[in-house]
């Protein structure tokens, strides 16, 4: 599997989720399993790239190749600048936000909403290989099957790609009018596939290794894409590549192997965000790490009452240990983050 000239190590990826998929999340996928993961988006607008939000965001120090930028926006020649911007922040390949249904993006006619004006989102594409391709920098494209059910445009704005040297599209399976609601479906999918030479990435709704096996066979894609059901549990992505190879299910993580990984990605995150951003943006990912387990919902409850990195540690530290009295291995039963814990995806 390649994007372009870029080897990737495996066909399953992490989707970009605004508020979720910064560096440290992007290395835990990684380090289990994820051949390749997206970053959040970052705005076109240049006034907004010294804000700490954008510049947390474009710093990938010490992160492992290839580095994947998502970036956002309205305006072709902007768009084209934020590229290159980014490219010089350690961009190795520029991702195209056309999937994102958040209203406060869609209000903006950024994200989904532009697969409502095709020429514009064709001139967007156009001027963002343009800025790329001198710099040997592949562009991908994320989008959804199309902006309602009766406008299913996807294959047509995957074929537009293609021509315009767009190296790999990714296609959730709902439109923007669904937003994140019902189910996702893989034959538009299936169709952008079939139009394409580049490779397809089947994204939406796939939560399981017989999920994920399912999504191959039906969409024929070259890779697939998850974003909530890593939240969490981020070492869906080797469940996944074990049970694609073997057959066979991965067992659960050991409790006290999940508490070295979820304690290696919060000193991580503090490193990035500081202690005050780091404790309160950090509760999240630990309420997903814990929530479907014994006590794991009074154990958020208590987790949002602390304000340090040191007390936060020690406190899941604690808990891990304590749980790991009774159960050997997690539960081999986890559900997807629920409604008032989901993040966008891009």
């Amino acid at each position: 599997m390649h994007i372009g000239h870029i080897p990737l190590a495996n066909r399953l990826f992490a989707a970009p989720m605004a508020g979720v998929t910064d560096r440290p999340f992007r290395q835990l996928c990684k380090r289990l399993g994820a051949g390749y993961a997206v970053s959040e988006m970052v705005t076109s607008r240049k006034d907004l790239w010294n804000s700490l939000k954008t510049s947390r965001r474009a710093n990938h120090e010490g992160e492992v190749a290839p580095i994947a930028v998502q970036i956002a926006g309205t305006e072709p020649a902007m768009m084209a600048e934020a590229a290159a911007y980014n490219i010089d922040r350690g961009a190795q390949i520029i991702d195209i936000n056309m999937g994102c249904p958040a209203k406060k993006v869609c209000t903006k006619w950024a994200g989904s909403a532009l697969m409502q004006d095709e020429p514009l989102a064709i001139a967007i594409i156009e001027a963002v290989v343009a800025a790329c391709a001198p710099k040997n920098v592949p562009v991908t494209l994320k989008m959804r099957t199309g902006w309602c059910q009766a406008e299913r445009n996807a294959v047509r704005i995957a074929r537009a790609a293609e021509a315009a040297g767009v190296a790999m599209v990714t296609v959730h399976g709902r439109t923007r009018e669904q937003g994140y609601t019902g189910q996702a479906e893989y034959d538009t999918i299936a169709a952008v596939k079939a139009a394409l030479s580049i490779p397809v990435v089947a994204n939406g709704d796939i939560d399981s290794p017989e999920k994920a096996r399912d999504v191959f066979a039906t969409t024929g894609a070259d890779a697939i894409m998850i974003g909530r059901a890593a939240q969490g549990r981020p070492w869906i992505f080797r469940e996944i590549a074990h049970f694609l190879d073997t057959g066979e299910h991965l067992p659960t993580p050991e409790v006290l192997q999940a508490k070295r990984w979820l304690l290696e990605h919060l000193h991580e995150h503090y490193d990035l965000y500081g202690e005050f951003a780091g404790v309160r943006t950090a509760r999240k990912h630990i309420g997903w790490a814990v929530r479907a387990l014994p006590g794991g919902e009074s154990f958020r409850a208590f987790m949002n009452t602390l304000d340090t990195c040191d007390t936060q540690v020690r406190a899941v530290t604690d808990w891990f240990d304590q749980l790991a009295d009774t159960h050997h291995r997690l539960p081999a039963t986890r559900q997807v983050a629920n409604d008032n814990l989901i993040e966008q995806e891009a």
